[in-house]
């Protein structure tokens, strides 16, 4: 398809683009498709705001989904904006950013205290188990997901209990009741609480609301098509008002909505144009990444999607290489065939390694793409893999350095008390989260506190108070000059019997490997509290240690990316993008996910949808080549099974010229090595 130039742009946008970074009066719903531009368009609309329509940076809020997408912004935004301190005047933030914020400031409204506790997801995943009274991982994660999706969609725990159609869903539902009654009782939110709180309280307290739209008086949504029905409320009740003019622009793509598994709903965009009758939709159709093949391909598998909006992108970029398409043996010969053209493509296009990306349908495709690239010594990084920092038993001696760094560290208090068990229980915890609510001081301060005794019988006292005095203990010695922070570490260890309660706890292999991780833990801490192995720092007092063990997930994104494949899934690889992309296993029943044989129809079709979508961020993801992989046969745990390609290869619609010629199909590694013979006489490219 052929398209003529755009208009002469301005803010050095396209028409479609400057339309959108100026329309300010009424709501906006920018349909951004991939490589369009969307970021660019969400700052220049900022500066816009600031620079020429007199708006106070500090009445900005830009929301996005991931730290990472909120940082880059914000520092995009201090190199575009003539003052840079307006960048940190703004509240550019994850939604749950936002809401952290919110109930920060507004915790007495609430009936929280001013320093209330965020739980992470280790120790919600313990009260859970506490709760439902199972040593059952899948149970605990199954009824974990069942309250988040009730809490996002802002079911109450009565109604859940109300709607519950089986017997699994109502002992789900009676343990969200406690669950909600427990987290209030330890004056504690989890993560879908720091949304579903505030958007109550702005429908509860009209005042409160009224203070926050006055604060927030434009707002921009990036990624919409990713909000759940909690998210999109919040949206809603920072917007409209008696007498106000909702002000506000979301940025999205209905094509690229993958994330209905964890409650994002597409019906957020139809709601959007019922809520907001008045509301401006401006497509962004150039895409600025892609080669006009790969975008021809995304469009035609998006195509068989029905549509809310129609779009199509198109690109400058020229024709681009043709897609390939292979079928391979089985998975090993898929893996293998990946790594050898992967390494031919590589030196004949004088790339880098890091131009190069695997991406795959689910976390257990990559162990065999894993073995096949160290085979060929091609490094590659994996996205989404667990951080040592997040291993359960890391998490546990960290609980107990950060309780000694901060005694009102609530959610540390709850895990190292209970962490080995030590006579602590769950109605204790509630009594002495009750009494910390009503005083409005810490877990650890109520312990030592006047009346507590009328709340606590002297045996769920007793264990509490020898805890909190052998935290004091480390305090005092960790305050203290010249302390040795190797011994305090190797005494608190002895101290607390960790070893000990993980061979009572886990089968000797699981515990061995447990405490073999808190050994290497500890003596990293060690070797830090040296002051390094070469001892080029200073030596480091233990909450010294504690502070740096605290700022690790913030270095960890300053490193420089490696020259290195990235290796990812389908849904961590939205957003990005390389210069050329290997999607591997496209069959059915990988993709699209085979899910539940026993859905209603229209369930099936929902999620097909979906999986399409997928695909199609797959094919996007891809700037000059793209080569896709399906397999004959495959492993399913000691069975081979006959595969079928994905229906979505055919209805890539490729011409003839986008197919390999049959010699490439396998490549023996004497075809191999004469290939990379020949290309190394080729004259260097200038």
């Amino acid at each position: 398809m052929s398209h003529s130039p755009p208009p002469s742009p301005s803010f050095g946008l396209n028409a479609p683009q400057s339309e959108a970074v100026k329309y300010l009066d009424g709501p906006c719903l920018v349909l951004a498709g991939a490589g369009s531009g969307k970021t660019r368009v969400i700052t220049q609309k900022i500066t816009h705001l600031i620079e020429n329509c007199g708006y106070d940076a500090r009445n900005i809020a830009a929301l996005t989904f991931t730290n990472k997408a909120a940082t880059e912004m914000q520092e995009r935004l201090a190199k575009m904006l003539k003052e840079p301190r307006q960048a940190k005047q703004l509240t550019v933030s994850t939604f749950h950013s936002l809401g952290v914020n919110i109930l920060r400031r507004e915790a007495r409204e609430l009936g929280l205290k001013d320093r209330f506790s965020i739980m992470d997801s280790d120790d919600c995943f313990s009260l859970v188990q506490d709760l439902a009274i199972t040593t059952d991982k899948q149970e605990v994660r199954r009824i974990q997901t069942a309250m988040s999706l009730w809490k996002n969609g802002l079911v109450d725990p009565d109604v859940a209990l109300k709607n519950a159609v089986t017997e699994e869903e109502a002992q789900a539902a009676r343990i969200y009741r406690n669950y909600v009654a427990t987290l209030a009782a330890y004056q504690a939110v989890d993560f879908d609480d720091l949304i579903r709180l505030p958007v109550e309280l702005f429908r509860d307290n009209e005042a409160v609301r009224d203070r926050w739209q006055r604060k927030l008086r434009y707002l921009l949504v990036d990624e919409y098509q990713d909000t759940n029905t909690c998210q999109y409320e919040l949206v809603k009740l920072l917007v409209t008002g008696i007498g106000k003019k909702p002000l506000f622009t979301a940025v999205g793509d209905d094509d690229q909505a993958i994330y209905a598994w964890r409650g994002a709903t597409i019906e957020n965009l139809k709601t959007l144009q019922v809520d907001f009758p008045d509301l401006r939709v401006i497509k962004l159709e150039q895409n600025y990444r892609s080669t006009t093949r790969i975008l021809q391909a995304a469009n035609a598998v998006i195509g068989n999607n029905p549509k809310l909006f129609e779009k199509s992108l198109w690109s400058e970029h020229g024709l681009g290489d043709p897609i390939k398409v292979m079928a391979m043996n089985d998975d090993e010969h898929e893996a293998e065939q990946v790594a050898i053209m992967l390494s031919a493509h590589k030196f004949e296009r004088r790339a880098k390694f890091s131009d190069y990306a695997v991406l795959y349908r689910g976390n257990h495709q990559a162990r065999i793409i894993e073995q096949a690239l160290r085979k060929e010594r091609i490094p590659y990084t994996i996205s989404g893999g667990q951080s040592f920092f997040d291993r359960a038993e890391i998490k546990d001696i960290i609980s107990y350095l950060r309780l000694v760094a901060n005694a009102d560290d609530d959610p540390a208090f709850i895990r190292a008390v209970t962490t080995p068990k030590r006579g602590v229980g769950q109605s204790t915890l509630e009594a002495l989260g009750s009494f910390a609510g009503q005083w409005q001081c810490s877990l650890f301060e109520a312990v030592f506190k006047g009346g507590i005794e009328a709340k606590l019988a002297d045996r769920q006292l007793h264990p509490l108070r020898e805890f909190c005095n052998f935290i004091n203990q480390l305090e005092a010695r960790a305050s203290r000059r010249g302390e040795n922070a190797a011994e305090l570490l190797d005494d608190m260890m002895k101290e607390i019997n960790y070893e000990a309660y993980l061979y009572d706890n886990f089968d000797d292999r699981a515990a061995q490997s447990k405490w073999q991780n808190a050994l290497d833990f500890t003596n990293w801490l060690k070797d830090k509290a040296k002051g390094g192995r070469d001892g080029a720092d200073a030596e480091k007092s233990l909450l010294e240690l504690t502070q740096m063990v605290a700022l690790m997930t913030m270095l960890d994104g300053k490193d420089e990316e490696p020259d290195a494949v990235r290796m990812s899934t389908l849904h961590a690889s939205k957003g990005l993008e390389y210069p050329h992309v290997f999607l591997v296993g496209v069959e059915e029943g990988i993709l699209p996910h085979k899910g539940d044989p026993d859905a209603p129809n229209e369930t099936l079709a929902a999620r097909i949808e979906e999986e399409r979508r997928l695909m199609y961020v797959g094919i996007t993801r891809a700037q000059r080549s793209l080569t896709i992989s399906w397999c004959k046969r495959r492993k399913r745990a000691r069975e081979t099974v006959s595969c079928d390609m994905s229906r979505f290869i055919p209805e890539m619609r490729l011409d003839e010229g986008d197919a390999v010629p049959k010699e490439e199909e396998i490549l023996t590694p004497q075809d191999r090595l004469a290939n990379l013979k020949a290309l190394l006489q080729k004259p260097k490219a200038a």
